[in-house]
């Protein structure tokens, strides 16, 4: 593993959103088919901090379980790591594309097609970076580069080198 400075964990970046980022995030998590165990373990985190059943907290609609989730003082990194890649997912995708694409990663609307993926050179994703900043908000751009670092921090390692990742989200 490549030596790369200390990188913000998920919880981190998620205390770091808006109350409205938040909200999307959530709304994003819920509807997330892939989120099965993170669902849960927030359904019972939710339960505990409302006083309500768990199976209570299932059967509420996904817009009243993504404000409580939202609302909550903090979350595991577990659950925050799943809901940063959903509000990705969710919100993003163009922009994760124009990242890829500024790399000459394949994809399919912002999710990487290749499942070996060579680590892209350092300038290279300076280079991406710096590209996506051009053309996207601060905020947004810093939450995903560091997103991608903590996600795989082999690949992804040199981008906490770029100014575009100090950027608070």
């Amino acid at each position: 593993m490549t030596d790369v400075p200390a990188i913000s964990r998920p919880s981190q970046l998620w205390k770091q959103l808006s109350p409205e980022r938040k909200l999307q995030a959530a709304d994003a998590f819920w509807r997330d088919e892939n989120a099965a165990a993170e669902q849960a373990e927030a359904v019972a985190t939710i339960a505990q901090r409302i006083k309500f059943r768990a199976k209570s907290v299932v059967g509420m609609p996904v817009e009243k379980k993504a404000k409580h989730l939202a609302t909550l003082p903090a979350v595991s990194e577990l659950v925050a790591a799943r809901l940063l890649v959903a509000y990705h997912l969710g919100q993003h995708r163009p922009m994760m594309g124009s990242f890829l694409d500024a790399l000459g990663i394949k994809h399919d609307e912002g999710l990487i097609e290749d499942e070996d993926v060579q680590a892209p050179t350092p300038d290279a994703l300076k280079n991406a970076a710096s590209t996506l900043a051009g053309s996207y908000p601060a905020d947004d751009v810093s939450l995903y580069l560091s997103t991608l670092i903590w996600q795989d921090p082999e690949t992804w390692g040199a981008l906490s080198e770029a100014p575009e990742t100090a950027v608070k989200a």
